[in-house]
């Protein structure tokens, strides 16, 4: 049993390891203090620039959001503006029923307020009080979209305008927000930030106050300004909202307590000091024990050492005992830690190789001075269709088997192993013939080291394949184009050549071959960006009521023209209850695609049918036409990109509008497919119905 109470010989005798306890106790306390007071200090510092970055990052997400709720009260007149029960109530003058009309669509889209306005004159509101004309002149300026904080009332107007166009001339429709509290509860923001927006004439109007010199410094310069308010215990951050025009709208004001900050920064550093005093007292009660282990007997060092010198790598070194044994201790520990961490590390890195070598990708051999294979991966034995036992000492050539070129095997002209040693390295092409076919490699050569050269093989057999169906894409693409386009020049050349010889009924037919035209490459040009955006996972889809009989009726107008030129009608069955949650335009884009598809396929001055029904708890709505049909088992295949569905009329399109379809129908949760019956082809989307209250 160790003696607990030493004489004061042997305290004399441990005297070296007493001071090094002294000395370390003193430098923990030292360090300790130092950092506990330079971390409190740090601590106050970060959680100030935390507590204003937060209060300042909430503003500018609600900006932001400020912003993204401009394109949507866009979006929202022009969805208003295209009615056709707000065009019909307008042609036929019945304007009792515009402000219910106008009262349902704000509440649906969940905006404050809309009207319709002819030649400047109100016709019918809904929703709160709002100055309509005092808007004009700022709608006027700043365009569709604008912002306007009119005199006379301290509210600021976040709106949109659309025009009836042709449908009724000099009408438009304003769709408004209110930007106040209200608003500012529906914007994005930060948990436990505080948002308000401020008008800029409610600013302006009012008594100065804490806030007065913060709004004041983010007007001075257009900018964002952060503060702290001491006297309310919050961080506050104004961001200025200005029009288009470079009038003041609206003030963004975010608040942030700092009274929870404070209270964490007063515990911490509570936690701080008494980290300190633990550790004070466990470096002095680790300083003792370190200072008794000092003078731990030499016989078990020269022990440790006997076995070490025996190559026993194992063997603990005990470090104890006067200075000179402590230090022989320690250097003969560090030198056998050395040893163990050599060794450890020459066989990881081993390891390590083994490892790169084997899980490689592409596939790795090596050749001695005479080309023979002396190690092979897994991956490159793969490739060449031949085990690793099979290709070790064999002559390169024999195993890769290149395929000859001019009659001669590249190994005996132009081998890339040979150029390495003469080059540095050297990169070839060839096609091997493997067991699994031929293949097109890049055999990449390194310079030879302590006579081993290293190469690399990468199949790009696939790759070549890829660039091909590419090339075949873009020749497509480019047909599609120069058709449409040859078509447009010729009409244009005859447009130019009779302008003042032919009829008025001729000139009018040219300039609608031009109109025709034009839609196609638009068409064209939108399935193909439509097929980028689906490819990158980008296509959104917006989800709000609506009625799929609206829907089909604008996929009917689009396409009106398309069916005139060929004499064709359409007929339509569609029940009264076809409310669902969708997304409007992408809807309207997956008729326009059926009804264009049926025109191209059916007969000239055939009839096109459409039909649409609620089954359940679905909608199910159809496009057929008495067309030639699809091809045997061309059901699935004909939704496939760049897939044209077998023989096309004249006018072919690139395969894009089905392959879109199916993905929009697919994003609301439906189905979309084809069938061949009675003579008939029909294709039947399929979309989850609204729930009736």
């Amino acid at each position: 049993m160790a003696d607990r109470n030493p004489s004061p010989l042997k305290l004399l005798r441990n005297s070296l390891g007493w001071w090094l306890a002294a000395v370390q106790v003193l430098t923990v306390l030292v360090v300790t203090a130092g950092v506990s007071w330079v971390a409190i200090d740090l601590l106050q510092d970060l959680a100030d620039s935390q507590q204003r970055v937060h209060v300042q990052l909430a503003g500018a997400d609600a900006k932001a959001a400020l912003n993204r709720a401009g394109e949507d009260t866009l979006s929202y007149a022009r969805v208003l503006a295209e009615r056709p029960t707000l065009r019909r109530l307008l042609q036929e003058h019945d304007l009792p029923n515009l402000p219910p009309f106008l009262a349902r669509f704000c509440g649906t889209a969940g905006v404050d307020a809309c009207a319709v306005l002819q030649n400047g004159q109100v016709l019918a509101t809904a929703g709160p009080t709002v100055p309509w004309t005092a808007l004009l002149p700022a709608a006027a300026e700043q365009g569709e979209r604008f912002m306007a904080a009119p005199q006379g009332t301290p509210d600021a107007y976040l709106g949109a305008t659309a025009s009836l166009g042709d449908a009724a001339p000099g009408t438009l429709v304003i769709v408004a927000q209110l930007l106040n509290d209200n608003f500012a509860r529906r914007l994005d923001q930060q948990q436990g930030v505080e948002l308000r927006l401020r008008g800029y004439r409610d600013f302006q109007n009012a008594p100065v106050d804490d806030f007065t010199a913060l709004h004041t410094a983010a007007l001075a310069d257009g900018m964002a300004a952060v503060a702290h308010i001491g006297k309310q215990r919050l961080y506050a951050a104004s961001h200025p909202v200005f029009s288009s025009t470079g009038e003041g709208i609206v003030l963004i004001e975010t608040r942030l307590s700092s009274a929870q900050i404070d209270s964490d920064v007063d515990a911490l550093q509570r936690r701080l000091l008494w980290v300190a005093t633990i550790l004070a007292a466990l470096a002095l009660l680790t300083g003792v024990l370190l200072g008794r282990r000092i003078t731990a007997p030499t016989e078990a060092l020269t022990a440790a050492a006997a076995r070490l010198g025996q190559g026993d790598f194992a063997a603990s070194i005990p470090t104890g005992g006067p200075a000179e044994i402590g230090q022989l201790a320690r250097t003969m520990d560090d030198m056998r830690h050395n040893l163990i961490d050599l060794t450890g590390t020459l066989r990881q890195r081993e390891a390590e190789a083994q490892a790169v070598l084997g899980g490689i990708v592409e596939g790795v051999y090596a050749v001695d001075a005479e080309r023979r294979i002396t190690y092979i991966n897994e991956t490159a034995a793969k490739l060449l269709g031949v085990s690793a036992r099979e290709a070790i000492g064999r002559f390169c050539g024999d195993v890769l088997q290149p395929r000859p070129v001019d009659g001669a095997r590249p190994c005996e002209r132009s081998c890339p192993i040979v150029h390495a040693r003469n080059q540095g390295s050297s990169t070839a092409v060839e096609y091997l013939q493997t067991r699994g076919g031929n293949r097109r490699m890049v055999l990449t050569s390194a310079q030879p080291v302590d006579n081993l050269q290293v190469q690399v093989l990468r199949d790009e057999t696939e790759i070549e394949g890829v660039r091909r169906a590419r090339d075949t894409v873009l020749a497509n693409v480019s047909h599609e184009f120069r058709t449409p386009l040859a078509a447009q020049l010729a009409s244009i050349e005859l447009l130019r050549e009779g302008l003042h010889t032919r009829s008025p009924e001729q000139l009018e037919e040219l300039v609608l071959s031009l109109e025709r035209g034009t839609l196609r490459l638009t068409q064209l040009i939108d399935n193909l960006l439509e097929s980028v955006r689906i490819e990158a996972g980008q296509l959104d889809i917006r989800r709000q009521s609506i009625d799929l009989a609206e829907v089909i009726e604008d996929a009917v107008s689009t396409v009106d023209s398309l069916l005139g030129q060929r004499g064709q009608q359409v007929t339509r069955q569609l029940d009264g209850d076809l409310g669902l949650q969708g997304d409007a335009v992408r809807l309207t884009q997956v008729f326009v695609n059926l009804l264009a598809n049926s025109s191209k396929f059916a007969p000239a001055r055939s009839t096109i049918h459409i039909a649409a029904e609620r089954v359940g708890g679905r909608l199910n709505a159809w496009v057929e036409d008495s067309g030639p049909g699809l091809p045997a088992g061309a059901q699935e295949s004909v939704f496939e990109r760049f897939n044209r569905g077998g023989v096309e009329p004249a006018q072919g399109g690139m395969g894009l509008g089905l392959s879109i379809s199916r993905s929009i129908a697919e994003r609301h949760g439906g189905t979309l497919v084809a069938t061949r019956t009675a003579g008939l082809t029909r294709f039947t989307l399929s979309l989850p119905a609204e729930r009736n209250a």
